[in-house]
């Protein structure tokens, strides 16, 4: 995580729709700062939604359609023609760039300018964004260090290294090992600075694969993203690394786009106003998944902090940004915030945003991290959405080497690189179906709370709860010995399941046995000896919960986990 003198970095093509962000403005009469300005409509515009492509790449397009979403006037750029009135205002006012989706535009200017720009007839109002600017220190590029030498072949903390628990608490090794691996998939990561990204030896298959589609720094300008802070460095790794016997990440074939939006030497809503802008390009060049670890309280001076009150998805810039960014299709992961154990507590913005997955942070053993936020939002929704590793968590730092780490930051993007191999996994789904495959499955599934959400979600628990005639192991090591008993469906509802049994359970007499949480026998019965590697059970009516199926025969014995809702 980031220092909290740093504030909380939350431990987070296309012509016409974006302008290319300018470099800082230069001094003029009086103090420049950047506002957001609204305009009052769309009329005359340019572009129209009968002709999308002049706007979205082809990649958009299709993400749009597969999930039955359509360009709406929401979606068009901001009309040139207003654009333009501004330029011309008298005091040099920079147009940074526009919102499509806020029909607006950030503007950089002083005061005088900026009562010009409120007297032109399409303008409606505006807000200030930021109060100073300063530029970032030098980055120094890091010494490389030397990295153990590759080892192991199979799914093993010895391949994955440091990072391996954080996998396999959420499914991700069987994932991998199942091989959805992100191949083909796009995420887009919001952050303060990536350096090292390009040097690092377990992140180099990105460029060898040409796996790094984009760059874009919406603080400074430009495309240049390897300096600045090393937060975001830390959180592309627990998803794009990729060097076996070393460090793995969870989606390590995804293909990425890095995005400065953070600026970590200050506090104002710019920053948020450059997600608004991160997350309106990701949608423009087909992102599917947005990973974000930041988030958004308190100000400095004289920008005004949020309030719990504000926290409701529908005021801070940052979450009606990534709400948009739902409505288009792209499945938006949040880190929830680490005020756990603060004063504030509760998750900040953009994670109180409906419709996106808002990330929580817990430990190796699955208990909630003391300073992973909680909900609910100021409207009563349950927040986190779900959670994931986010104590002692595996990060790559900028000269190479890997460290352990703490935040729900680090939660965010292991989570992210899991769900974009899910959907990977499921392409048939639409973003808001993959959100509620994870979390009606997940730990807390049945019981969600404002500390976990619905809890730690499985990759192989939500893939067979869609796929329950073709289920996958719950582990690799099971998959490859075929000795894993399986049930489906999981979560059960009528008592009726079907068990998958393994060759040892196979053409003989079988003793069941389900227990509760507390190991307690509440459902026993015998089954005659199978015809083929599937015997149908049906169970008298039991409790919401957790319990385990045990079948025996003889001295061999397997068990699996189910739930009952």
């Amino acid at each position: 995580m980031v220092p909290l003198s740093f504030k909380w970095v939350s431990l987070a093509l296309v012509a016409g729709a974006l302008n290319a962000l300018a470099a800082a403005p230069a001094a003029a009469q009086g103090t420049v700062r950047r506002h957001l300005v609204y305009f009052r409509d769309k009329a005359g515009t340019p572009f129209s939604v009968a002709q999308p492509q002049a706007f979205l790449s082809a990649r958009s397009l299709t993400r749009r359609t597969r999930q039955g979403i359509a360009v709406l006037p929401r979606d068009l750029p901001v009309n040139p023609a207003y654009v333009a009135q501004i330029r011309a205002v008298t005091g040099g006012p920079q147009v940074l760039y526009t919102s499509r989706w806020f029909n607006a535009a950030v503007v950089s200017c002083d005061s005088l300018t900026l009562t010009r720009i409120m007297a032109l007839p399409k303008v409606s109002r505006a807000s200030t964004l930021n109060r100073s600017y300063r530029a970032p220190a030098p980055f120094t590029t890091p010494t490389q260090l030397p990295e153990p030498a590759a080892r192991g072949t199979l799914a093993t903390r010895a391949q994955y290294g440091p990072a391996y628990r954080q996998n396999q608490q959420i499914g991700a090794l069987a994932m991998h090992d199942a091989g959805f691996r992100g191949d083909g998939m796009q995420i887009a990561v919001f952050d303060a600075g990536f350096p090292g990204t390009d040097t690092i030896s377990a992140l180099r298959p990105l460029f060898q694969e040409q796996r790094l589609a984009s760059t874009r720094n919406f603080v400074d300008g430009g495309t240049s993203v390897y300096g600045r802070s090393d937060h975001g460095t830390n959180c592309l790794s627990t998803m794009a690394a990729n060097k076996p016997g070393f460090f793995i990440g969870t989606a390590p074939k995804a293909t990425f786009h890095l995005c400065i939006t953070e600026d970590v030497y200050s506090e104002h809503p710019i920053e948020e106003a450059n997600w608004l802008a991160a997350a309106e390009y990701a949608d423009s060049v087909g992102v599917d998944v947005i990973s974000s670890s930041l988030g958004y309280t308190d100000f400095d001076a004289p920008s005004v902090s949020y309030t719990y009150a504000d926290l409701t998805g529908r005021n801070a810039i940052s979450s009606r940004a990534a709400t948009m960014a739902a409505r288009v299709g792209m499945l938006v992961v949040s880190a929830a915030g680490n005020e756990g154990n603060h004063a504030w507590r509760y998750v900040s913005a953009p994670a109180d945003a409906d419709s996106i997955m808002s990330v929580g942070a817990v430990d190796s053993l699955g208990n909630h991290a003391v300073f992973s936020s909680y909900g609910p939002t100021a409207d009563g929704r349950i927040k986190p959405t779900l959670s994931a590793m986010g104590q002692a968590t595996a990060v790559l730092s900028p000269n190479g080497g890997a460290y352990r780490g703490n935040g729900t930051s680090f939660a965010c993007p292991v989570l992210a690189g899991m769900a974009a191999g899910f959907w990977q996994a499921n392409p048939t789904l639409t973003a808001q179906q993959v959100i509620v495959a994870l979390r009606s499955t997940a730990t807390q599934a049945i019981a969600p709370d404002n500390t976990l959400g619905y809890g730690i979600p499985n990759f192989v628990t939500a893939y067979n709860a869609l796929h329950p005639t073709a289920p996958l192991a719950t582990s690799p090591a099971a998959a490859g010995a075929n000795d894993a008993l399986r049930l489906y469906p999981n979560p059960i509802g009528s008592g009726l399941l079907t068990l998958v049994l393994p060759a040892a359970l196979r053409g003989q007499p079988l003793k069941v046995r389900v227990l509760d949480a507390r190991g307690a026998v509440v459902a026993q019965q015998q089954l005659p000896a199978a015809d083929g590697d599937e015997a149908s059970l049906r169970l008298a009516p039991l409790a919401k919960g957790n319990y385990i199926c045990e079948v025996s025969t003889g001295s061999t014995r397997r068990t699996v986990k189910f739930v009952q809702q």
